[in-house]
């Protein structure tokens, strides 16, 4: 099993965080993985962009080739990279930030994060979504890779997001 998987919207909303957290999920399922990430010069609102590449057999060329799914949490990410990834790619998008006229798993990642009163876990949200719908990673490894990588005090809320997520896929 391999796949080949880029996150991508602006900086701020956890994008490069969610790779890193997807990454170590597949590790503590017992695959390789590698994770890498680029981002415009601005700390939020910029470009900002992760891939992960989840494999049970060694990773030779650690960059994202040919993505098997595509998950976009901004139109300007959506604008940028989607040309770039092959139609047979998964697309997931947030349906509250991105318009697309295309086959695509739309799942409102904001506006479920703003019913549990904090924007900022949309990202936990869309890596749950993610989880399910490739399963890439099992659930198992993606909570505690979560509770590994989130701020002392916000495990509640971030658990929360996490089945957010798994439900609205």
């Amino acid at each position: 099993m391999r796949k080949e998987i880029q996150l991508a919207g602006f900086g701020g909303q956890g994008i490069v965080l969610s790779g890193l957290i997807l990454g170590e999920a597949a590790i503590l399922d017992g695959m390789n993985a590698v994770q890498t990430q680029s981002y415009g010069p601005e700390s939020r609102g910029g470009a900002a962009r992760s891939d992960v590449i989840i494999s049970d057999a060694p990773i030779d060329y650690p960059k994202v080739v040919s993505p098997d799914i595509l998950v976009v949490l901004s139109q300007p990410a959506y604008d940028k990279y989607r040309s770039e990834v092959g139609k047979k790619a998964m697309l997931i998008i947030d349906s509250d930030l991105v318009e697309s006229d295309e086959s695509a798993l739309c799942v409102p990642f904001s506006k479920l994060a703003d019913e549990l009163g904090r924007r900022i876990v949309a990202n936990v949200i869309m890596l749950g979504t993610l989880a399910k719908v490739s399963e890439c990673v099992t659930r198992d490894s993606l909570e505690r890779a979560v509770l590994r990588n989130i701020p002392k005090g916000t495990e509640e809320l971030n658990l929360k997001a996490l089945d957010a997520g798994f439900r609205s896929a």
